[in-house]
């Protein structure tokens, strides 16, 4: 077993040696290594045993290798040879801040590995180098070959332009990109102060978006170099890997919404303006996707939507610029300049260009001639907008000045009609306060006639009522006369007989139960007693009419006082009982109502006025053929706050088309001569003043109900004083 081992190891050392070598002379040297690297091919692997001595490495042959992106871990060997006559000190540096993790493998004296692991996930402070790139010491004793291995993981491109140098090389290169690093952060940094001042002054958001695209930009381009994750975030080293991809989002985005706005979009090219929307949904999506920790989807979308976006960007500005917007060519040749620049380095990056100082700085170089561009034209549209305003408000200074004109002469003609019309308003005016008085007064004459009308009715009922009562007394004083006279003659007779002498006591008495049997004397006092009852009834029956008729006009009260609503109901019927004939049914159903504060004389002129309607209507369906009915009810609402009076018939009904317009003044449906039309505009506007209200439900051909709904309590007497 130990043979088989022995030769395994023999024939890796042979078959090692034999592979291409990097031989340093001297130490002051800076040697591009790439060309020298050999790639794992065998099975996937991270145990370093297995892949150390495997022999399945192939030579990559490029002097800066690109490797693509990958979701695994790359091995890579590096064999250098010290030639020289005393021990060197290199340093190995990957100058490419992006990838996500290096390890590198260096043999030590017993024949051992030892590793040095660096990357994003690790604060940058342990670094033993305070520099944005990979950078691990390596010692070459004199006249030895050694054997490097790297194994390298990243979601991004990995590109491994690596570097074998003195420490004297390596920090006269390192000052050197320091140097070109900082112009460029300088610059982005007075662009961004310099238009974000102007933003200020002149208030325009394309400035605000202008400095959003220049800062993300910047620090974009920070986070590809490695300065972003060593001088923003060097303790964040989660945020390290995926700072490039969200501000490369964030600067896509702010880049969209300065081009909406420089270029005028809504205005320009109004369409575009959804497709812009759909890339700006994509960028934040990248965005997401990146602080959800899916690395490496959200890059190729950073990749692609930046893509492109850009060259949607670029087409629209040249559309626009075609068409005579001037500030356009200067977002045109800025946008040119950058897309160029990420062309170079994108070819760099797939391995088309070779790596150099050009194309691995190529996006910066662009993006400073772009930033000054977009500067320069945004200064440019700011002066035509200043042009355009000064023209504007020339335009408008020539308007106003002939609008004063115009003007004073339109107000000198106007003047003189106004006066004329004054004058024609002043004699209309006149006119129409006469018409006014005459309108007064014939609407007073109008109530006073339908006034004069109800109390004709309201004196015809009463006199026909009372008239039947008057005549039981009338028609019983003369036979009551004739009893009585027969009672005194009675009196006479029995008086003489008593007083005749000689005639005895029964003999007496026989004359006069004689004289009272002829008389009929029984019949007599019947007769008197139906005919005292009589008059007895039709006094009563006076009495109650000029109760009820007492109660009906309630003219003794000009106030508001509490007043019982059954009653008035029941007076206004009985005043009306000679209109309501035998032909017409009645039906009462009262409530217990308490005394409510009301005018109780306008609110039985209420309940006339319907109650006459109703019988009208009555008379108009059934005439004198039976079959009339009349309903009241009375109750109080389920709040206890009003009382709800109801007075129904099953007349003729109120067709729907004239249904709202029952109460307006002088609308009456009936014959000429028969109304005047003011009978329920009075009741509605008498039960307006006591703060209630009148609802009208009626079907044509089976009648109408009217629901009055009125408070028990009045809240402000002066608001309800009767006219």
């Amino acid at each position: 077993m130990k043979r088989w081992f022995f030769l395994i190891c023999l024939f890796s050392l042979a078959y090692l040696s034999s592979q291409a070598q990097i031989t340093v002379d001297h130490a002051g040297q800076r040697l591009l290594v790439g060309h020298m690297l050999a790639r794992y091919t065998g099975p996937e692997s991270s145990d370093f045993s297995i892949v150390s001595s495997s022999s399945a490495f192939q030579s990559l042959n490029s002097d800066v290798p690109n490797l693509g992106t990958s979701a695994n871990a790359i091995w890579l060997r590096l064999p250098i040879k010290n030639n020289s006559q005393q021990d060197l000190d290199f340093i190995l540096e990957i100058a490419y801040p992006l990838l996500d993790e290096i390890e590198l493998y260096s043999p030590a004296e017993n024949g051992s590995y030892q590793s040095i692991k660096l990357g994003e996930h690790q604060n940058f402070s342990i670094r033993a180098y305070n520099v944005p790139n990979y950078v691990f010491d390596i010692h070459l004793p004199r006249q030895s070959e050694r054997i490097f291995f790297l194994r390298i993981k990243s979601t991004e491109q990995i590109i491994l332009p690596i570097y074998l140098s003195s420490e004297r090389k390596f920090m006269a290169q390192l000052n050197s990109e320091s140097m070109l690093n900082g112009i460029y952060i300088g610059i982005v940094f007075i662009m961004a102060i310099y238009n974000l001042f102007l933003f200020f002054s002149v208030r325009d958001r394309g400035y605000l978006y202008y400095v959003l695209y220049v800062v993300c930009a910047g620090v974009t381009q920070m986070g590809i170099k490695g300065y972003s994750f060593q001088y923003l975030w060097p303790a964040w080293p989660y945020f390290a890997t995926k700072g490039p991809i969200i501000f490369g989002c964030l600067s896509g985005l702010s880049a969209l919404l300065f081009a909406d706005s420089f270029l005028q979009l809504s205005k320009n090219a109004p369409r575009s303006r959804r497709i812009i929307a759909i890339f700006i949904i994509l960028f934040t999506l990248g965005t997401i996707l990146a602080l959800a920790g899916l690395t490496q989807p959200a890059f190729f979308m950073m990749q692609l939507t930046t893509g492109a976006g850009s060259l949607l960007v670029l087409y629209l500005s040249y559309r626009i610029m075609i068409r005579g917007y001037k500030p356009a060519k200067y977002f045109v040749y800025g946008w040119t300049v950058l897309l160029l620049g990420s062309v170079v380095f994108l070819l760099k990056d797939y391995g088309i260009l070779d790596y150099n100082n050009f194309t691995s700085n190529a996006v910066q170089i662009a993006s400073v001639i772009e930033m000054a561009l977009l500067s320069f034209g945004l200064a440019y549209s700011i002066n035509i907008l200043k042009q355009e305003k000064e023209a504007a408000h020339q335009r408008e200074l020539t308007i106003s000045q002939e609008n004063a004109r115009l003007i004073h002469e339109q107000n000198t003609l106007l003047e003189q009609k106004v006066g004329e019309r004054t004058r024609e308003l002043t004699e209309s005016n006149s006119s129409l306060q006469m018409t006014l008085e005459h309108l007064k007064e014939a609407q007073s004459q109008l109530v006073e006639a339908e006034k004069m009308a109800s109390l004709g009715q309201l004196t015809a009922g009463v006199a026909h009522e009372i008239n039947n009562p008057i005549n039981f007394v009338t028609a019983n004083i003369n036979p009551l006369k004739r009893d009585i006279k027969m009672i005194w003659t009675v009196l006479d007779e029995v008086e003489r007989i008593a007083f005749t002498p000689g005639i005895s006591d029964s003999e007496k008495q026989a004359q006069i139960k004689k004289f009272k049997d002829d008389l009929d004397i029984d019949y007599l006092r019947t007769e008197v007693d139906f005919l005292l009852q009589g008059m007895s009834d039709g006094a009563h029956r006076t009495a109650e009419i000029v109760k009820s008729l007492r109660i009906f006009s309630r003219v003794d009260e000009d106030t508001l006082k509490f007043a019982d609503i059954n009653e008035g109901l029941a007076s206004t019927l009985l005043i009306l009982n000679s209109l309501i004939n035998n032909t017409i049914e009645v039906e009462k159903n009262y409530g217990n109502l308490p005394r409510i504060e009301c005018y109780a004389g306008k609110l039985n002129q209420v309940f006339m006025n319907i109650i006459t309607n109703a019988v009208y209507a009555i008379n108009k369906k059934f005439a004198d053929k039976g079959g009339g009915k009349l309903s009241m009810t009375t109750g109080v609402t389920k709040d206890q706050s009003a009382i709800f009076v109801n007075i129904s018939d099953n007349g003729i009904g109120i067709p729907e088309n004239i249904r709202d317009r029952i109460f307006e003044p002088f609308f009456t449906t009936k014959d000429v001569g028969e109304g005047t039309g003011l009978g329920m505009s009075i009741a509605y506007n008498t039960i307006a003043k006591h703060h209630g209200n009148i609802i009208v439900e009626s079907e044509v051909g089976k009648g109408t109900t009217f629901r009055l709904h009125i408070p028990i309590q009045q809240k402000d007497w002066q608001q309800n004083t009767p006219e």
